[in-house]
């Protein structure tokens, strides 16, 4: 298992990143990303502390362990600042906080984010054509989420990306220990949003792509 969407301490997850990267490897995963949420508030005094535990915490371990970042409820306006900001303080994985069916996220933010220089656009809800023809040109990934509420709209992110042939990828959005999960699981819950059984090595292939795409960058 790769996922690339979790949190600790350092926002509203409840370990600490050794615990996390502790119990994540115990789980079966294989490279992991800390994307604690983020704004102008807090960006540039919690990545540098991210980005310190998650290379010792790689070579301890022995496995990929990314330095990320979530864009929360940033206005759209500021997205891409934002996204810039966090790849120079050394994010590996820039992640935004798409326009999920339970949060008032601003209208608008999902277009922003497919717009920057990111990553991976997290539980987008309802996305329209234009969004997914943008997710498809920018080759930014779309997640598919094991999160309770967020992952509402999994079904329809998966009839899109058959329409419109946009990348996926499925994450936990881990907030605790319970919330990890194993290979497995995200087979079926893949299959529960409705991916064909012959679709879903591609679901992985994508994440093992952005951990390749993201050790490369210096």
């Amino acid at each position: 298992m790769i996922d690339l969407h979790t949190h600790t301490f350092f926002s509203d997850g409840q370990l600490l990143p050794s615990e996390l990267v502790r119990r994540a490897i115990v789980v079966g995963y294989r490279a992991i990303a800390l994307t604690d949420h983020g704004d102008h508030s807090n960006i540039p005094s919690i990545l540098p502390g991210i980005v310190a535990v998650c290379k010792k915490l790689s070579i301890a371990h022995g496995i990929p362990v990314l330095p990320g970042i979530e864009l929360t409820h940033v206005p759209p306006m500021y997205i891409r600042e934002l996204a810039v900001e966090a790849r120079g303080l050394g994010a590996k994985i820039i992640v935004v906080h798409g326009e999920t069916l339970v949060e008032p996220v601003m209208e608008g933010t999902n277009l922003a984010a497919l717009s920057a220089p990111i990553d991976i656009l997290a539980h987008p809800g309802l996305i329209g054509e234009e969004e997914a023809l943008l997710a498809a040109k920018s080759n930014i990934c779309l997640e598919l989420t094991t999160r309770k509420g967020h992952s509402l709209s999994n079904g329809h992110i998966v009839k899109m990306a058959v329409q419109y042939h946009f990348p996926l990828v499925l994450n936990t959005d881990s907030h605790e220990s319970s919330n990890l999960t194993t290979r497995a699981m995200a087979v079926k819950i893949a299959r529960g949003a409705g991916m064909h059984e012959e679709d879903i090595p591609a679901l992985f292939k994508n994440s093992e792509i952005l951990v390749k795409k993201a050790l490369e960058y210096r």
